[in-house]
Protein backbone atom coordinates (compact mmCIF):
# COMPACT_ATOMS: atom_id res chain seq x y z
CA UNK A 1 0.00 0.00 0.00
CA UNK A 2 1.79 3.12 -1.37
CA UNK A 3 1.37 5.76 1.70
CA UNK A 4 0.95 9.44 1.47
CA UNK A 5 3.38 11.97 2.90
CA UNK A 6 2.61 15.34 4.27
CA UNK A 7 3.46 17.97 1.63
CA UNK A 8 5.80 20.90 2.39
CA UNK A 9 6.10 22.21 -1.29
CA UNK A 10 4.11 24.68 -2.85
CA UNK A 11 0.50 24.00 -2.61
CA UNK A 12 -1.28 26.19 -4.67
CA UNK A 13 1.83 27.81 -7.22
CA UNK A 14 4.07 26.47 -10.47
CA UNK A 15 1.40 23.85 -11.62
CA UNK A 16 -0.97 23.94 -14.36
CA UNK A 17 -4.20 23.07 -13.28
CA UNK A 18 -7.36 20.54 -15.16
CA UNK A 19 -10.16 22.14 -15.88
CA UNK A 20 -11.75 19.22 -14.35
CA UNK A 21 -11.71 16.74 -11.61
CA UNK A 22 -10.41 13.03 -12.08
CA UNK A 23 -13.18 11.15 -11.28
CA UNK A 24 -12.27 8.22 -8.72
CA UNK A 25 -11.86 4.95 -9.33
CA UNK A 26 -14.73 2.76 -9.54
CA UNK A 27 -16.57 5.41 -8.14
CA UNK A 28 -20.66 4.88 -7.40
CA UNK A 29 -22.42 5.77 -10.60
CA UNK A 30 -25.95 7.10 -9.60
CA UNK A 31 -27.81 9.49 -11.26
CA UNK A 32 -28.17 12.68 -9.58
CA UNK A 33 -31.64 13.88 -8.86
CA UNK A 34 -32.93 17.47 -10.33
CA UNK A 35 -33.64 18.27 -6.56
CA UNK A 36 -29.92 17.44 -5.26
CA UNK A 37 -27.31 20.50 -4.98
CA UNK A 38 -23.82 18.79 -6.45
CA UNK A 39 -21.16 19.02 -3.70
CA UNK A 40 -17.61 18.00 -5.16
CA UNK A 41 -15.72 16.64 -2.04
CA UNK A 42 -12.04 15.90 -2.83
CA UNK A 43 -9.68 13.32 -1.33
CA UNK A 44 -6.34 13.10 -0.26
CA UNK A 45 -4.97 10.55 -1.97
CA UNK A 46 -5.27 9.57 -5.97
CA UNK A 47 -6.16 5.73 -5.01
CA UNK A 48 -8.98 5.00 -2.86
CA UNK A 49 -8.30 3.84 0.62
CA UNK A 50 -10.36 2.84 3.64
CA UNK A 51 -10.28 6.25 4.98
CA UNK A 52 -13.23 7.28 2.53
CA UNK A 53 -15.40 4.43 3.88
CA UNK A 54 -17.63 6.87 6.06
CA UNK A 55 -19.16 9.09 3.06
CA UNK A 56 -18.41 6.44 0.79
CA UNK A 57 -21.03 4.26 2.82
CA UNK A 58 -22.69 7.33 3.68
CA UNK A 59 -23.82 8.24 -0.34
CA UNK A 60 -24.82 4.64 -1.12
CA UNK A 61 -27.22 4.70 2.38
CA UNK A 62 -28.63 7.84 0.99
CA UNK A 63 -27.82 10.09 4.14
CA UNK A 64 -26.58 12.74 1.82
CA UNK A 65 -29.54 12.62 -0.99
CA UNK A 66 -31.65 13.23 2.74
CA UNK A 67 -29.79 16.07 3.29
CA UNK A 68 -30.50 17.47 -0.52
CA UNK A 69 -26.72 17.00 -1.57
CA UNK A 70 -25.38 14.92 -4.59
CA UNK A 71 -21.76 13.92 -3.07
CA UNK A 72 -19.31 13.63 -6.23
CA UNK A 73 -16.42 11.58 -4.46
CA UNK A 74 -13.27 12.64 -6.66
CA UNK A 75 -9.83 11.56 -6.31
CA UNK A 76 -6.92 14.24 -7.28
CA UNK A 77 -4.42 13.51 -10.16
CA UNK A 78 -1.84 13.53 -7.37
CA UNK A 79 -1.42 14.11 -3.82
CA UNK A 80 -0.37 17.56 -4.25
CA UNK A 81 -3.52 18.88 -6.05
CA UNK A 82 -6.18 18.15 -3.29
CA UNK A 83 -5.53 21.57 -1.82
CA UNK A 84 -4.65 23.38 -5.20
CA UNK A 85 -8.18 22.21 -6.63
CA UNK A 86 -10.02 23.44 -3.24
CA UNK A 87 -7.94 26.68 -3.23
CA UNK A 88 -9.00 27.54 -6.33
CA UNK A 89 -12.85 26.35 -5.67
CA UNK A 90 -12.65 23.47 -8.24
CA UNK A 91 -13.25 21.68 -4.86
CA UNK A 92 -16.27 22.73 -2.34
CA UNK A 93 -14.94 20.42 0.07
CA UNK A 94 -11.46 18.18 0.79
CA UNK A 95 -10.57 15.15 3.05
CA UNK A 96 -6.78 16.70 3.57
CA UNK A 97 -4.07 16.71 6.32
CA UNK A 98 -3.65 19.47 9.26
CA UNK A 99 -0.59 20.21 7.55
CA UNK A 100 -1.86 20.76 3.78
CA UNK A 101 -4.28 23.05 5.66
CA UNK A 102 -1.03 25.31 7.20
CA UNK A 103 0.79 25.27 4.43
CA UNK A 104 -1.93 26.73 2.42
CA UNK A 105 -2.98 29.21 4.51
CA UNK A 106 0.52 30.46 4.68
CA UNK A 107 0.03 31.29 0.47
CA UNK A 108 -2.99 32.90 1.00
CA UNK A 109 -5.76 29.99 -0.34
CA UNK A 110 -9.21 30.72 1.20
CA UNK A 111 -9.13 27.04 2.99
CA UNK A 112 -10.29 26.49 6.87
CA UNK A 113 -10.76 22.81 8.46
CA UNK A 114 -14.60 22.47 9.64
CA UNK A 115 -13.96 19.26 11.26
CA UNK A 116 -11.38 16.31 12.31
CA UNK A 117 -10.93 13.07 10.93
CA UNK A 118 -9.85 11.24 14.24
CA UNK A 119 -9.80 11.98 17.89
CA UNK A 120 -5.61 12.09 17.96
CA UNK A 121 -1.77 12.37 16.37
CA UNK A 122 -1.76 8.23 15.51
CA UNK A 123 2.12 8.80 14.04
CA UNK A 124 5.03 7.20 16.10
CA UNK A 125 7.88 4.97 15.33
CA UNK A 126 7.21 1.36 14.00
CA UNK A 127 9.11 -1.75 14.26
CA UNK A 128 8.68 -5.58 13.92
CA UNK A 129 6.98 -7.54 15.92
CA UNK A 130 9.52 -8.13 19.26
CA UNK A 131 11.79 -5.97 18.83
CA UNK A 132 10.74 -2.51 21.23
CA UNK A 133 12.82 0.25 21.00
CA UNK A 134 12.76 3.67 23.54
CA UNK A 135 13.18 6.72 21.87
CA UNK A 136 17.15 6.52 23.13
CA UNK A 137 17.58 3.58 22.39
CA UNK A 138 17.09 5.07 18.30
CA UNK A 139 20.28 6.75 18.97
CA UNK A 140 22.56 5.23 15.98
CA UNK A 141 19.66 3.45 14.33
CA UNK A 142 18.43 3.25 11.26
CA UNK A 143 14.89 4.89 10.62
CA UNK A 144 13.14 4.37 7.24
CA UNK A 145 11.09 8.10 7.01
CA UNK A 146 9.33 10.16 4.24
CA UNK A 147 11.10 13.08 2.78
CA UNK A 148 8.36 15.66 3.83
CA UNK A 149 9.31 18.29 6.41
CA UNK A 150 6.36 17.08 9.32
CA UNK A 151 7.70 13.69 9.58
CA UNK A 152 11.30 15.02 10.07
CA UNK A 153 10.08 17.93 12.51
CA UNK A 154 7.79 15.39 14.70
CA UNK A 155 10.37 12.73 14.51
CA UNK A 156 13.04 15.57 15.76
CA UNK A 157 10.72 16.47 18.86
CA UNK A 158 10.73 12.81 19.63
CA UNK A 159 14.11 12.72 19.58
CA UNK A 160 14.48 15.70 21.46
CA UNK A 161 12.54 14.25 24.41
CA UNK A 162 15.55 11.83 25.17
CA UNK A 163 18.11 14.59 24.22
CA UNK A 164 19.28 13.37 20.84
CA UNK A 165 19.07 15.47 16.86
CA UNK A 166 18.07 13.77 13.99
CA UNK A 167 22.03 14.00 13.16
CA UNK A 168 21.58 10.56 15.85
CA UNK A 169 20.17 8.76 13.65
CA UNK A 170 20.68 6.90 10.08
CA UNK A 171 17.82 8.38 8.01
CA UNK A 172 16.85 6.40 5.04
CA UNK A 173 13.84 8.18 2.87
CA UNK A 174 11.65 5.86 1.00
CA UNK A 175 9.78 7.17 -2.18
CA UNK A 176 6.39 6.08 -1.18
CA UNK A 177 6.30 3.48 1.57
CA UNK A 178 8.40 2.64 4.69
CA UNK A 179 7.27 -0.62 4.88
CA UNK A 180 9.22 -2.77 2.12
CA UNK A 181 12.51 -0.90 3.90
CA UNK A 182 11.44 -2.49 7.19
CA UNK A 183 9.83 -6.07 6.21
CA UNK A 184 13.84 -6.44 4.36
CA UNK A 185 15.54 -5.43 7.43
CA UNK A 186 17.12 -2.58 5.30
CA UNK A 187 15.82 -0.66 8.51
CA UNK A 188 15.93 -0.34 11.90
CA UNK A 189 12.37 1.07 12.12
CA UNK A 190 10.27 3.39 10.53
CA UNK A 191 7.76 6.49 10.94
CA UNK A 192 4.11 5.91 10.25
CA UNK A 193 0.69 5.63 11.47
CA UNK A 194 -1.04 2.94 12.94
CA UNK A 195 -4.03 2.72 10.21
CA UNK A 196 -2.09 2.70 7.54
CA UNK A 197 1.75 1.49 7.95
CA UNK A 198 0.52 -0.74 11.01
CA UNK A 199 -1.85 -1.95 8.98
CA UNK A 200 0.48 -3.00 5.83
CA UNK A 201 2.69 -4.76 8.55
CA UNK A 202 -0.23 -6.42 9.58
CA UNK A 203 -1.51 -7.76 6.60
CA UNK A 204 1.55 -7.90 4.22
CA UNK A 205 4.03 -8.55 6.92
CA UNK A 206 1.97 -10.86 9.10
CA UNK A 207 3.41 -9.55 12.62
CA UNK A 208 2.02 -7.13 15.21
CA UNK A 209 4.06 -4.35 14.92
CA UNK A 210 5.97 -2.63 17.96
CA UNK A 211 4.46 0.68 17.82
CA UNK A 212 6.52 3.31 20.59
CA UNK A 213 3.84 7.04 19.91
CA UNK A 214 5.15 9.90 19.18
CA UNK A 215 2.38 11.62 21.35
CA UNK A 216 4.12 10.09 24.82
CA UNK A 217 7.54 11.83 23.36
CA UNK A 218 7.12 15.65 23.00
CA UNK A 219 4.96 15.75 19.94
CA UNK A 220 1.71 17.52 20.06
CA UNK A 221 -1.73 15.34 19.80
CA UNK A 222 -3.16 16.96 16.63
CA UNK A 223 -5.40 14.63 14.39
CA UNK A 224 -3.76 13.98 11.22
CA UNK A 225 -6.29 14.40 8.67
CA UNK A 226 -9.37 17.24 8.69
CA UNK A 227 -12.37 17.78 6.35
CA UNK A 228 -11.36 21.36 5.10
CA UNK A 229 -13.60 23.69 2.79
CA UNK A 230 -13.56 26.62 0.51
CA UNK A 231 -14.47 29.50 2.56
CA UNK A 232 -16.03 31.52 -0.51
CA UNK A 233 -17.76 28.63 -1.08
CA UNK A 234 -18.40 27.95 2.42
CA UNK A 235 -19.15 32.00 2.88
CA UNK A 236 -22.24 31.48 -0.13
CA UNK A 237 -23.05 28.13 1.30
CA UNK A 238 -23.81 27.78 5.04
CA UNK A 239 -26.71 26.22 4.80
CA UNK A 240 -25.76 23.94 2.52
CA UNK A 241 -21.88 23.08 4.83
CA UNK A 242 -24.20 22.62 7.77
CA UNK A 243 -25.90 19.99 5.87
CA UNK A 244 -23.04 18.61 4.70
CA UNK A 245 -21.58 17.91 8.09
CA UNK A 246 -24.84 16.28 9.52
CA UNK A 247 -24.77 14.17 6.41
CA UNK A 248 -21.04 13.30 7.10
CA UNK A 249 -21.15 13.01 11.13
CA UNK A 250 -24.29 10.64 10.45
CA UNK A 251 -22.13 8.38 7.62
CA UNK A 252 -18.93 8.22 10.31
CA UNK A 253 -21.52 6.97 13.01
CA UNK A 254 -23.03 4.42 10.70
CA UNK A 255 -19.65 3.39 9.26
CA UNK A 256 -18.07 2.75 12.85
CA UNK A 257 -21.26 0.41 14.05
CA UNK A 258 -21.78 -1.58 10.87
CA UNK A 259 -17.63 -1.83 9.71
CA UNK A 260 -18.89 -5.14 7.83
CA UNK A 261 -21.39 -2.72 5.84
CA UNK A 262 -18.73 -0.13 5.34
CA UNK A 263 -15.94 -2.38 3.62
CA UNK A 264 -18.80 -3.57 1.53
CA UNK A 265 -19.74 -0.59 -0.16
CA UNK A 266 -16.07 0.27 -0.39
CA UNK A 267 -15.55 -3.17 -2.19
CA UNK A 268 -18.60 -2.52 -4.59
CA UNK A 269 -17.53 0.93 -5.20
CA UNK A 270 -13.73 0.88 -5.91
CA UNK A 271 -13.15 -2.99 -6.64
CA UNK A 272 -10.72 -2.42 -9.43
CA UNK A 273 -8.63 -0.98 -6.65
CA UNK A 274 -9.90 -2.78 -3.62
CA UNK A 275 -7.09 -5.17 -1.48
CA UNK A 276 -9.66 -7.00 0.55
CA UNK A 277 -7.29 -8.06 3.47
CA UNK A 278 -5.91 -4.28 3.64
CA UNK A 279 -9.36 -2.70 2.89
CA UNK A 280 -10.66 -4.41 6.24
CA UNK A 281 -7.50 -4.37 7.98
CA UNK A 282 -7.58 -0.75 7.54
CA UNK A 283 -11.15 -0.07 8.98
CA UNK A 284 -10.38 -2.18 11.55
CA UNK A 285 -7.76 -0.34 12.77
CA UNK A 286 -9.58 3.23 11.83
CA UNK A 287 -12.70 2.71 14.06
CA UNK A 288 -11.51 3.01 17.16
CA UNK A 289 -9.81 6.28 16.40
CA UNK A 290 -13.42 7.56 15.01
CA UNK A 291 -15.78 6.62 18.37
CA UNK A 292 -17.83 7.94 19.49
CA UNK A 293 -18.30 9.28 15.74
CA UNK A 294 -20.54 12.05 16.93
CA UNK A 295 -20.59 15.81 16.33
CA UNK A 296 -18.23 16.32 19.13
CA UNK A 297 -16.02 13.99 18.05
CA UNK A 298 -15.40 16.46 15.54
CA UNK A 299 -14.99 19.67 17.28
CA UNK A 300 -11.45 20.95 16.98
CA UNK A 301 -9.70 22.95 19.94
CA UNK A 302 -7.82 26.16 19.27
CA UNK A 303 -5.31 25.08 21.92
CA UNK A 304 -4.71 21.76 19.78
CA UNK A 305 -4.02 23.47 16.88
CA UNK A 306 -2.06 26.28 18.88
CA UNK A 307 0.22 23.54 20.00
CA UNK A 308 1.13 22.97 16.51
CA UNK A 309 1.62 25.69 14.96
CA UNK A 310 4.11 26.29 17.94
CA UNK A 311 6.21 23.17 17.36
CA UNK A 312 6.29 24.00 13.64
CA UNK A 313 7.32 27.13 14.27
CA UNK A 314 10.46 26.29 16.21
CA UNK A 315 11.52 23.54 13.70
CA UNK A 316 10.89 26.59 10.73
CA UNK A 317 8.41 24.59 9.15
CA UNK A 318 6.37 27.74 9.00
CA UNK A 319 7.94 31.15 9.46
CA UNK A 320 4.93 32.93 10.75
CA UNK A 321 1.51 31.46 11.15
CA UNK A 322 -1.72 32.69 12.00
CA UNK A 323 -3.38 32.59 15.28
CA UNK A 324 -5.27 28.96 15.67
CA UNK A 325 -8.74 30.05 15.16
CA UNK A 326 -8.12 31.33 11.87
CA UNK A 327 -7.40 27.97 10.82
CA UNK A 328 -10.90 26.50 11.92
CA UNK A 329 -14.59 26.64 12.57
CA UNK A 330 -16.89 24.43 14.37
CA UNK A 331 -19.98 26.03 13.68
CA UNK A 332 -21.25 23.93 10.96
CA UNK A 333 -20.93 20.92 13.19
CA UNK A 334 -24.56 19.76 13.56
Amino acid sequence: MKRRTFLAGTILAGATLMSTLLPAVGGIATASAASLTKVTFIQEWPVADGFWIPWILGKEKGFYAQEGIDLDIVAPPTVADTMKFLGTGRANVAFTTVMDIIFAKEQGAPVEAIGRYGNGNNWGIISQQGKTYTVADLKGKSVGIYNDAWTKAQLALMLKSAGLTLNDVQMVTAADDTVPLLLQKRVDVITGITNAEGTEMTTTGKQKPEFLPAIAHGVPNTPIFMLAVNQDWLKANPELAKAFMRATVKSMAYAVNHPDEGVQAFATAYSKAYDPVYIKQQWADTVPLLKPADSKSLAQEAATWQSLLTAIKAEGIVKDPLPADQYFTNQYLP
